[in-house]
């Protein structure tokens, strides 16, 4: 036994009989009885209009000119002519046509009420699946960005869609008034604020590094991150300029490692700090190390003779010449803000924050961690 025609059944019915369809015809297309069909078209005059409560606005299709674009396709009209028919532009015809099954599939009722489902409001909120939600809330809270988030969910959930949201999304439930499937307590977990730009004509005033080789001097094979193992590094200042924390990203896998200085920033405490850090890692990686022209590198030449790892000094004003550094400096500034004394923070607390960072997520590796990254080329060295 069929089932019951629903009415979305019921109007199909209609609309085919409207088209001019004998009831034995539309029977066979909706695999029903021609007497289940006689009893909901019997009023339906052929060549009338489909009857619709539901009007789109003026500048969408109507029900009308969807029954002209399925009259013109039953006589094999091009889609250019029908839409000059109907006044409408042909990437809308074409449009319509390809989204509602094609020249020999499309139905001018079907058409319109998948138009009439998609206007419906208020849409569903994406972020309004539970588990998503908690998810999208834990990174939050780990200091993850929305781009980061919505990449890592569609790496880790490749073929569930329900824990797929837009970076968008994300920002507008923590922003607009209203949405609230986050709590908006949230948005304090949001990076904020730019470096400020030295105006162009600043002055450099620091004395220059003896026996400096610079950036143009480094291998070609730094340039394109094939190859790691290769640095930057720089300091982040603390309150005053009076406290450091040292930083030392990867190049291609953008690992941080973080500097404890707790004696101070001179060049005695760098080079020190530097070496300890190299030492954990493999020799395969640790090929070169690029810095900024500050002072803190005085003692380059010692650090390079005790390490063999040569170092390469950036161009003055150049923070691009040390992207990946600047970049992860940047987020580094979500744990330890402008203003902060850092000399406060122990080796404990830089061990947590280098955790953190390195289990976060990058557009720039497609959405693995450096942590992930660095694995697998310790794996495929070792």
């Amino acid at each position: 036994m069929a089932p019951r025609m629903t009415q979305q059944d019921k109007g199909r019915a209609r609309k085919l009989r409207a088209e001019g369809k004998r009831l034995g015809e539309i029977a066979k297309i909706m695999t029903r009885s021609v007497a289940s069909i006689r009893l909901h078209v019997v009023d339906v005059k052929k060549g009338s209009a489909i009857s619709d409560p539901w009007s789109p606005r003026p500048d969408r299709l109507q029900s009308h000119e969807r029954e002209q674009i399925a009259i013109g396709l039953g006589r094999r009209v091009s889609l250019t002519a029908i839409a000059m028919g109907l006044g409408r532009s042909p990437s809308t015809v074409t449009r319509e046509v390809n989204a509602n099954g094609g020249r020999d599939h499309y139905q001018a009722f079907d058409a319109h009420d998948r138009a009439r489902r998609s206007a419906r409001r208020p849409k569903a909120a994406k972020l309004d699946h539970a588990p998503l939600v908690e998810q999208v809330t834990t990174w939050l809270e780990e200091l993850w960005s929305p781009q980061e988030i919505a990449g890592r969910l569609r790496l880790e959930h490749p073929d569930d869609p329900d824990m797929h949201v837009s970076h968008e999304t994300i920002y507008q439930s923590l922003y607009v008034q209203g949405r609230g499937e986050l709590r908006r307590e949230l948005a304090r977990c949001l990076r904020h604020g730019h470096t400020q730009r030295k105006s162009q004509g600043h002055v450099e005033t620091r004395g220059r590094i003896k026996d400096m080789v610079m950036i143009s001097e480094r291998p070609p094979e730094v340039e394109d991150r094939a190859v790691p193992g290769h640095w930057e590094g720089d300091l982040v200042m603390g309150a005053g300029g009076r406290s450091a924390v040292g930083t030392l990203v990867e190049r291609t896998t953008r690992f941080l490692l973080l500097l404890h200085l707790p004696d101070g920033k001179g060049a005695v405490e760098v080079e020190a700090a530097m070496r300890r850090a190299i030492a954990t890692l493999p020799d395969e990686l640790t090929k070169s190390i690029t810095w900024d022209q500050g002072k803190e590198m005085a003692r380059h030449a010692e650090f390079s003779i005790a390490t063999k790892i040569p170092v390469y000094f950036c161009d003055p004003h150049s923070p691009w010449q040390r992207g990946s550094n600047e970049n992860t400096n940047g987020l580094l500034r979500q744990y330890l803000p402008k203003g902060t004394d850092l000399s406060k923070q122990s080796a404990a607390d830089l061990e947590r924050i280098q955790r953190s960072l390195n289990g976060r997520p990058r557009e720039t590796l497609g959405f693995m961690t450096p942590s992930e990254r660095l694995a697998e080329l310790i794996a495929l060295t070792g």
